[in-house]
């Protein structure tokens, strides 16, 4: 035999009310107005009782519902079904036991105060709830999100590896994709349920078998328009916390541009300051306790570059201040080249006015030969430029050795073409590895065609030219990225030779 006890449950006014207004039900179609429920010992007898049950009224199709295999959000457990009785009324049962039973009445909590100790899966209940407090900083926002998941109806889906998961209804491929980890939600790029492809949209259906594909690209992650669909409220907030984060690195690099502007505009050594010493002394400076939150500070217009610039002179011109600073008053400062002074020397000739041709521009380390042009003193061009060359047959005697300076300690000017698959923050992290080395970009272009490769040009200054293949060889090593070189321009219908 199977020891039990068995009680009636007459349903509430209000919870007829409630399910007819929700679910937009008559009266005639809610089946468990009355019903009965059977405490059991043990889970076995659940199902036997179940049974029983079954062997006396014929049960209603599509009116059993397992719980205590596929738990609700909130632990709850029982087995459901309804039956026709011979009157032909319908009669809904509910068989629990009695464990699941002070869970059903109690919650979670009173559980744990009944029965010593916790089961692994009310514990992961409650890391899920920690989780989403903590992802969640509005209390408000966090008590409907919990309020919503508690209320709504369930459906039960599984992985490819036969693992159950409980959804809300209305539950998309991407709620899925966030309940199985955070990185599967973040690189979710499509989907199939029970084989077929299907939109990432779409909605969930009790037994559907769901599997996600996700992108392997570095910086992969979610859409704002994904916010419009999800059901759950994990995801919801993952996605927002992912979008938080995007916009503090966004505001990084906003002040890492803004400060580079106004330091430039005072003449101050842009390198030195902007290196990771100096980025952290002028940080500490303005009162901020990490670089990323001071040019974060910045970008959202917290703390004013000009600001930290005058500051800075301030700072400089306090004699008894300047070991502390990244750069004291008489530290040499870099500064561009003048005509006549490009570190250059002309075989035979003194005080010559000596020019860095536009079209090529050398750097040192280039092979390069000099022009006497009409009036302009000597052009200085790369060995291989091809407007030079062009010159070579007809004008030999214009031609004059030149050599570089290697005591010169000026910057030079140089651009560059990056060639890669676009995605999403590609120019940014380009910008950003330029920034780590330390070169002062002058200019910048960017644009991807069709064919989904984007093609990006950037001007820069370096102190040291040597430097230049250490800054192309990091770029190649950058996801998506296919090419990197330094761009030499082709002939063009003007030129400095003249």
């Amino acid at each position: 035999g199977i020891e039990g006890e068995v009680s009636g449950r007459p349903k509430h006014l209000y919870s007829i009310y409630e399910k007819m207004v929700l679910k937009s039900k008559d009266f005639d179609s809610i089946f468990d107005i009355i019903g009965i429920r059977i405490i059991t010992a043990t889970e076995k007898d659940c199902w036997a009782a179940l049974g029983v049950v079954h062997s006396l009224w014929n049960p209603l199709p599509g009116r059993f519902k397992d719980y205590i295999n596929a738990p609700k959000f909130n632990l709850y457990q029982s087995l459901h079904t309804t039956v026709m009785l011979p009157t032909g009324n319908p009669l809904e049962v509910q068989v629990r036991t009695k464990e699941m039973h002070q869970r059903a009445e109690f919650g979670v909590a009173a559980h744990w105060g009944y029965k010593e100790g916790s089961s692994q899966a009310e514990m992961i209940w409650l890391q899920r709830i920690v989780d989403w407090q903590r992802d969640t900083p509005d209390p408000i926002e966090f008590l409907e999100n919990l309020k919503l998941d508690l209320e709504l109806d369930e459906v039960y889906v599984f992985t490819p590896k036969g693992r159950v998961i409980t959804l809300p209804t209305k539950a998309t491929p991407i709620d899925f994709a966030y309940s199985v980890h955070t990185e599967v939600g973040h690189r979710c790029i499509g989907a199939k349920v029970n084989g077929r492809l299907v939109p990432l949209d779409s909605e969930l259906r009790s037994g559907d078998t769901v599997e996600i594909f996700t992108s392997k690209v570095q910086n992969a992650g979610p859409s704002r328009d994904w916010l419009k669909v999800v059901a759950t409220a994990r995801a919801r907030s993952k996605i927002k916390q992912w979008f938080s984060k995007e916009r503090r690195e966004d505001s990084i690099e906003t002040g890492r541009e803004e400060l580079v502007k106004a330091l430039r505009k005072e003449s101050l050594p842009v390198q030195k300051l902007t290196a990771s010493s100096g980025m952290t002394q002028l940080a500490e400076m303005m009162g901020v306790g990490d670089t990323d939150t001071f040019l974060a500070g910045i970008g959202e217009g917290h703390i004013s570059a000009k600001g930290v610039v005058q500051r800075l002179l301030k700072e400089l011109h306090k004699g008894d201040s300047d070991e502390q600073l990244p750069i004291s008053l008489n530290a040499p400062r870099f500064t561009r080249r003048r005509s006549g002074s490009a570190g250059i020397y002309v075989e035979g000739l003194d005080d010559v006015m000596i020019r860095l041709s536009r079209c090529c521009s050398p750097v040192p380390g280039d092979e390069i030969v000099g022009f006497v042009t009409r009036g302009r003193g000597v052009s200085v061009h790369r060995s291989d430029c091809p407007n030079a060359m062009s010159l070579f047959a007809s004008s030999t005697e214009r031609l004059i050795e030149v050599e570089w300076d290697k005591a010169n300690t000026g910057v030079f000017a140089t651009t560059i073409e990056v060639r890669a698959l676009d995605r999403s923050r590609l120019l940014a992290d380009v910008t950003r590895l330029l920034a780590e080395h330390h070169v002062n970009i002058l200019s910048s272009s960017s644009q991807a065609g069709s064919d989904r490769i984007s093609r990006m040009r950037f001007e820069f200054e370096l102190a040291d030219p040597s430097h230049l293949d250490s800054v192309l060889v990091s770029i190649k090593k950058l996801d998506s990225v296919y090419d990197a070189y330094r761009l030499v321009p082709r002939r063009t219908k003007g030129n400095d030779l003249t």
